[in-house]
């Protein structure tokens, strides 16, 4: 873990505003850490500037209060949404996370690349399913 932290990926305005406890157990650390290992530093490094994290994992109760689907890799430390700040500069990211094949499971533009969801599956399998939703 170079460029992000167990903290950022679990830090929520949401949950900071509704007493919500977003501690992830060992299972979900790890998962996180291997996130970060295989996919986001990797990511990071390549693009060469900064990556924001707007959501990493998510406890039952964070996940909903926040509206995420209940199968949502997110609950499992598998997933983190990101940006770079603007839909053109994530759609760039988008395309360059395809380029370097990284061994995400999904990587997916949300609302036209508003932000980008990947995630990565700590069993290490994974369909590396890419798309861009309206």
């Amino acid at each position: 873990m170079v460029y992000f932290t167990i903290n950022e990926l679990c830090y929520s305005a949401t949950a900071q505003a509704n007493g919500i406890n977003n501690t992830p157990n060992n299972t979900q650390r790890n998962a996180l850490t291997a996130l970060v290992d295989t996919v986001l530093d990797p990511l990071r490094r390549a693009w060469g500037k900064p990556i924001l994290v707007n959501s990493g994992y998510r406890c039952p109760a964070l996940n909903n209060a926040v509206g995420g689907k209940a199968s949502s890799q997110h609950l499992r430390g598998e997933a983190a949404d990101i940006t770079v700040g603007s839909r053109e500069a994530n759609r760039q990211l988008y395309d360059l996370a395809l380029k370097l094949h990284l061994p995400f499971d999904q990587l997916i533009g949300e609302q036209n690349c508003r932000w980008l969801h990947i995630s990565h599956k700590l069993d290490g399998g994974g369909r590396h399913k890419a798309w861009i939703e309206p």
